[in-house]
């Protein structure tokens, strides 16, 4: 069921110029304008544009607003640089710099510790990635002798490092512990990260890419998709901070993305990417007016505040609805979408094919879970907000933008039958599968299950703080832990002995050489001196004192002579006796 984007016009509009000689063949920089790019600069000018004047009042007294705007208009740039590149090696030049910009962004408030690490964990965690992805660009060169975007499929290994890019970027299993930390930046940013900015950068590689790859390495994105859509909703089950949640939901949609990518679906990923930008921008931001309230992220510290918050709680509500699924909203229709792909890719195979749309599924009411039950928490009960508190609205600088991207997650927008996605301009201008015939049972059973998981979300209560569900969700499943003992124990322990031996073995070879030399030196020099110099000088004594001899019987005196003569005649005579 593999579908090309129609969206993609057959002949795009492309600038480029000879950059540099490699091994004989020149390196293009290339800039392509297709319907992919264009979708995608409407959608992230729309939503930085947005985020920006949104900053202007949340941030306000912050002394560094201006640092602050020049790193997002350096995030913007970069991602509209991967928009428009026309070539593998331009886009991995902008999306380093994408990278770059976020580890600025997210440590921002870098006198923070837990920013500053997050920006660090952040940095690291996209070297993985970015590692493969270079090196999926070099085998793709190799391979095709370019570094142009192919249009038939490489080989399994260069499109899973191809696909590592991805994962590392739009925080995919098991890298995805980056991103609910990434929250320590300022909320505007963690508004732009999740929306249509750098996490969508990894679904949009995909898309690019997505003819390159090979059955073997889609049937591990759809894998890889699945598990992080199931896992990223467990780990936002039972947490208290309300940006976290938010985080990863972000990850849940985009393992949903990803899935639909590996099914083939990779209109029905876009379409969602798309909606998604506009709820997930407008609950960040409702967000960031709860957190101006009441000065806390601790979900537990809030309730009842649909009253002195109305229009956020209105807005809240009805974005966490589109996010949930919840028909006549944007995302009924294009979560619709994936699920049908995917129902329709698993009759093609059959077997345990069918546990892909039976996990998404369950995915979508998972959502609906931990949604209502965040709602339930910031604005129904008894509010736990300090009483010499008074929360209040924002002005109308922060409300404003939150209003206008929940009216652009109301179905209408993408299709005249906000019940059904079959005629959306969107939909027939990717070209996303509709779903197969016979299956209209699976609108209401997404439905129903959103019923369901927004029931529970609000009539259940939360285990005991330290009950085993409840912290295992609370610590992603344990990822983190798993990487500190698998990985990062193992490496400073690797490092610790690297360190000892280069101190005891490789200094002390070094060390001990130089004393040797040292000692040699000092040996030569007594030899130097004390032999060679000593029989050159002694030469010279023995000369100067010889000299010295024959110059005192060289006196001028004819006696002497004489005398001299005579006494050696007769020590001649008495030798010679």
């Amino acid at each position: 069921m593999a579908t090309y984007l129609a969206l993609t016009v057959p002949q795009p509009m492309v600038w480029q110029t000879d950059w540099v000689q490699l091994a004989g063949k020149a390196i293009s920089l290339q800039f392509q304008l297709d319907g992919l790019g264009r979708l995608m600069l409407v959608l992230v000018h729309l939503v930085a544009l947005l985020v920006q004047l949104y900053s202007l009042e949340y941030l306000h007294d912050e002394p560094r607003l201006g640092r602050y705007f020049a790193y997002l208009q350096l995030f913007v740039g970069a991602m509209l640089g991967i928009i428009l590149a026309g070539n593998l090696l331009i886009l991995y030049g902008f999306w380093e710099l994408v990278g770059l910009a976020s580890f600025l962004l997210i440590g921002f408030w870098y006198d923070r510790p837990a920013a500053a690490s997050a920006a660090k964990k952040a940095f690291l965690m996209n070297r993985v990635g970015d590692a493969a992805f270079l090196l999926g660009i070099l085998m793709t060169y190799w391979q095709t002798g370019s570094f142009a975007f192919a249009d038939a499929p490489l080989t399994t290994g260069a499109g899973i490092c191809l696909f590592m890019g991805c994962v590392a970027k739009s925080a995919q299993f098991p890298l995805l512990t980056w991103l609910p930390d990434a929250m320590e930046g300022p909320t505007p940013v963690s508004a732009l990260l999740h929306a249509a900015t750098m996490v969508a950068a990894g679904i949009f590689l995909l898309a690019r890419i997505h003819p390159m790859l090979s059955p073997d390495a889609l049937l591990l994105v759809t894998i890889v998709g699945t598990l992080t859509t199931l896992w990223a909703g467990f780990s936002a089950l039972y947490q208290t901070d309300i940006k976290r949640v938010l985080a990863f939901s972000t990850v849940s949609q985009l393992g949903l993305m990803v899935a639909a990518m590996g099914t083939g679906n990779v209109g029905g990923a876009l379409f969602h990417l798309m909606t998604h930008a506009f709820f997930k921008a407008a609950l960040f931001l409702a967000a960031g007016n709860v957190i101006h309230a009441v000065h806390t992220q601790d979900m537990r510290l809030m309730g009842g505040l649909r009253r002195a918050l109305p229009v956020t709680f209105v807005t809240y509500l009805l974005a966490a609805a589109a996010l949930a699924g919840v028909p006549l909203l944007s995302g009924f229709l294009s979560k619709e979408v994936i699920l049908g792909g995917a129902v329709g890719w698993a009759a093609e195979r059959g077997g345990a094919a069918t546990l892909i749309p039976v996990a998404l599924l369950a995915s979508s009411a998972l959502t609906a879970l931990y949604m209502a039950r965040q709602v339930r928490l910031i604005f129904f009960g008894e509010t736990s907000v300090d009483p010499h508190q008074t929360p209040h609205e924002p002005g109308w600088l922060m409300r404003g933008p939150v209003v206008l991207l929940v009216g652009l997650s109301v179905g209408f927008w993408f299709s005249l039958n906000p019940l059904s996605a079959h005629h959306s301009w969107l939909l027939v201008s990717l070209n996303a599968p509709t779903l197969p015939e016979g299956s209209a049972w699976l609108g209401w059973l997404s439905v129903g299950l959103v019923g369901l998981g927004g029931w529970l979300g609000f009539r259940l209560r939360d285990p005991a703080p330290t009950s085993a569900l409840v912290q295992a969700s609370i610590h992603y499943g344990y990822l983190d832990q798993l990487y500190d003992r698998w990985v990062v124990v193992p490496v400073l322990w690797v490092a610790s002995l690297l360190y000892r031996t280069d101190q005891r073995v490789v200094d002390g070879a070094v060390n001990g050489v130089g004393i040797g030399t040292v000692l040699l030196a000092h040996l030569a020099r007594f030899l130097d001196r004390f032999g060679v110099d000593g029989l050159v000088n002694g030469a010279g004594r023995l000369a100067q004192t010889l000299g010295g001899l024959a110059r005192s019987v060289q006196s001028g005196r004819v006696q002497t002579y004489i005398a001299t003569a005579v006494a050696v005649v007769v020590l001649l005579l008495l030798w010679m006796i």
